[in-house]
């Protein structure tokens, strides 16, 4: 449960304002996963856009003192994977970006695992097709296991222009129901075998790639080096980001929550992750189960706690703001604003002001809590230590916090125990 709280909460309002907002032109397989996405995402937006929140959901109209009391924030100690591109981190990439480019050359023989075969396939349940099992050309890799046991077996072996009952049966934990478990016949045609190679790494194939300023291999193992150590750094600066900000709300006392803006963004993790489900083509409910083996009861639970959290944590940096005098100027809202406009893909300013709807009225918060953020992690103790210490740094945070949380469960059994004897009385 907790990679979940982490993931959702990780970086101030990074998840929760932005996320559902910033997918204008995300790419969809099929026009029935488009509409839903389409849908989704209006149905989301709209949503935001007819919910209005009281004053007190928002920060500007609260007082943080009445509910956060600052502890330590400044100087706080934490370690960092230390940014590292090795020479076989480049080779690595570069053997992914081949296998991820294979040339199609087709051939005269049998299909065979590996091969990519087009196929043209009608699979009929009792003498009758069914939806979503019928095409007229689709390319398949044999071996991929992208169909049900026996389809991709049967089509090996098979040649150019051959046709082929394959009698086959869907497994009984299918997601169709009404196709679980039953008996079907797909005839499949083979329009073309296709045999697969991976290209040669020379100054013709970088060429092609058109990356502007790169045209030989030294330039291209270059160009690739230097964008593994810039994804390197940012992942380096966002784990000391997560960090200091554990550490700063960790030693944050926190008075009570205001429960308006705990409902704000409950509803905004709501339409992010509604979304998210959308772009698999799945309701939130299995989306949650999938992504996260949560059943809705789980994650109605887990979505209120970091909704909770995230609250805390905004409220915290605000008090922090206000005491270092971190403040965020209208030029500063309206640039931040047309930079994500323009990194989202949106057609004009306008038009990404009008996709974030009432979330507009908050987007202060998210531009403070990013500026007071930068100042935590630049005024924090940073160590980098290499991946090994931290994976072992990482053990040994898990097996105190165990140790401490049975400890916890202990004493308080022997608590409940206690007060048994006098009178009957009662968590990634």
């Amino acid at each position: 449960m907790k990679k979940f709280v982490t993931a959702v909460t990780a970086v101030s309002l990074s998840a929760l304002l932005l996320a559902g907002c910033g997918q204008k032109d995300a790419q969809e397989s099929t026009t029935a996963e488009s509409t839903a996405v389409t849908e989704t995402e209006s149905a989301a937006e709209t949503e935001s856009e007819e919910k209005v929140y009281p004053d007190e959901a928002y920060l500007d109209n609260l007082n943080v003192g009445d509910y956060v009391e600052l502890g330590e924030y400044k100087g706080l100690e934490v370690t960092a994977e230390r940014v590292n591109v090795t020479d076989e981190m480049v080779d690595e990439y570069i053997q992914n970006m081949l296998e991820n480019n294979k040339e199609k050359v087709e051939v005269d023989r049998p299909a065979q695992d590996g091969d990519v075969v087009n196929i043209k396939y009608v699979g009929k349940k009792d003498g009758e097709t069914f939806d979503g099992g019928s095409s007229d050309s689709y390319d398949l890799t044999l071996g991929s296991n992208t169909f049900i046991d026996g389809f991709e077996e049967g089509i090996v072996g098979m040649k150019k222009n051959e046709i082929k009952d394959l009698n086959l049966t869907f497994p009984e934990d299918y997601s169709n129901e009404e196709l679980a478990g039953q008996a079907v016949v797909f005839t499949v045609t083979v329009n073309a075998i296709y045999e697969e190679t991976v290209p040669e790494l020379n100054d013709e194939f970088v060429a092609d790639r058109g990356i502007e300023g790169v045209s030989t291999v030294d330039e291209y193992r270059d160009y690739v080096y230097n964008n593994l150590l810039e994804s390197a750094q940012r992942t380096h600066d966002s784990e000391v980001e997560t960090k200091v900000l554990a550490a700063a709300l960790e030693n944050t006392t926190v008075k009570q929550d205001p429960e308006a803006m705990v409902e704000r963004y409950y509803d905004r993790l709501v339409n992010n992750l509604t979304y998210a489900a959308s772009m698999y083509g799945v309701d939130l409910a299995t989306f949650m189960q999938y992504s996260y083996g949560m059943d809705e009861e789980q994650y109605e639970e887990e979505l209120q706690n970091s909704a909770r959290q995230a609250t805390e944590q905004v409220l915290m940096l605000q008090a922090i703001a206000e005491k270092e005098g971190l403040t965020v100027s209208d030029e500063e809202m309206e640039a931040d604003l047309e930079t994500k406009a323009t990194d989202y893909g949106y057609d004009s300013l306008d038009a990404y002001k009008e996709a974030l709807g009432s979330e507009l009225k908050g987007y202060r918060e998210y531009v403070m809590t990013e500026k007071v953020t930068e100042y935590l992690r630049e005024n924090a103790v940073v160590t980098d230590v290499d991946a090994e210490e931290t994976e072992t740094a990482g053990t040994e945070a898990a097996e105190t916090e165990t140790a401490e949380e049975t400890a916890g469960e202990t004493e308080t059994a022997a608590g409940a125990s206690a007060e048994n004897t006098e009178t009957e009385s009662e968590t990634e």
